[in-house]
């Protein structure tokens, strides 16, 4: 497809890129892996949430007997900050065909004090098994091509302060959904974008875990400002993704309390549905 010809001049391959580098873990013992967070992940001073579930995805993929995650629940219990942090993964079951299993993040207070960050719930499979059998009703968002859409070098930053994980992504962004950063929001709460990770390092399962929560917040178009943390975040991997860059579109339908949704999609350079989310998040309202 046209949209899909200009991809990153120079590419790094699935395993050797900083996505890879900045999400490995070290096993220290069964079940336990050391991991230093990586401040090129952030928004503001804090880790973004998708950057934080590939991490777990990763440990995760080591202790489980399948590699490949197919669905994945994180409850976000408080923010997490670059620096040293410790998972801690056990196996629920392990069958033939499904592996489950569960894992924590944790970091240390100000007080020394040691403070779960996260817990993910997650169940593991061989993406490559599975039948090619696809009936749906679902298209591809409709998105301009890469080169009429806007990325972060085109307009101000977003929020104030840092936002890292920006220099580390290609996000080329729909400019039917940039109305927030014109002062004038849609109020529909839709966001739309071409996303890949700017060192051109292909997607992968575990890079899906991050496009999930990449794009703006929806929070945007409707008219709200700051950041919008995640309280909980469940992700589907469909397929493996292939070659190229990917379309994400995010939806908002419902803000109440305080509280919205933002339901995902991602599709792949050959038009498939490689990834589903829904996340609930907390907004600033006033």
């Amino acid at each position: 497809m046209p949209e899909a010809a200009s991809a990153a001049a120079t590419r790094t391959s699935i395993g050797d890129s900083e996505f890879d580098r900045d999400t490995a873990v070290t096993r220290r013992a069964p079940g336990v892996y050391d991991i230093d967070l990586s401040a090129g992940w952030t928004i503001i001073d804090a880790v973004n949430g998708g950057y934080l579930l590939a991490v777990l995805g990763r440990a995760l993929a080591d202790a489980l007997p399948h590699t490949d995650p197919f669905t994945i629940s994180a409850h976000y219990l408080i923010a997490s900050r670059p620096g040293p942090a410790v998972v801690r993964t056990e196996a629920v079951r392990t069958g033939r065909t499904l592996s489950t299993g569960q894992a924590s993040l944790f970091q240390y207070d100000d007080e020394g004090n040691e403070v779960e960050r996260i817990r993910v719930l997650a169940s593991y499979g061989d993406l490559d098994a599975l039948p090619d059998d696809v009936r749906t009703s679902a298209k591809p968002p409709a998105i301009p091509p890469m080169d009429q859409c806007l990325g972060a070098e085109d307009g101000p930053t977003p929020v104030d302060g840092s936002s890292a994980i920006a220099d580390r992504l290609m996000l080329k962004l729909d400019p039917a959904t940039l109305g927030w950063a014109l002062g004038q929001p849609s109020g529909r709460g839709e966001m739309r974008a071409w996303f890949g990770l700017a060192d051109g390092r292909d997607a992968d399962p575990l890079s899906l875990l991050l496009a999930v929560d990449a794009l703006p917040p929806t929070a945007f178009e409707l008219g709200l400002k700051g950041w919008v943390p995640t309280v909980e975040l469940t992700v589907h991997v469909r397929c493996r993704p292939a070659p190229g860059p990917l379309r994400v579109s995010i939806t908002t339908r419902n803000l109440a309390g305080g509280f919205l949704e933002e339901d995902a999609e991602v599709w792949d350079s050959a038009d498939r549905l490689v990834a589903q989310s829904r996340q609930l998040a907390r907004v600033r309202l006033g």
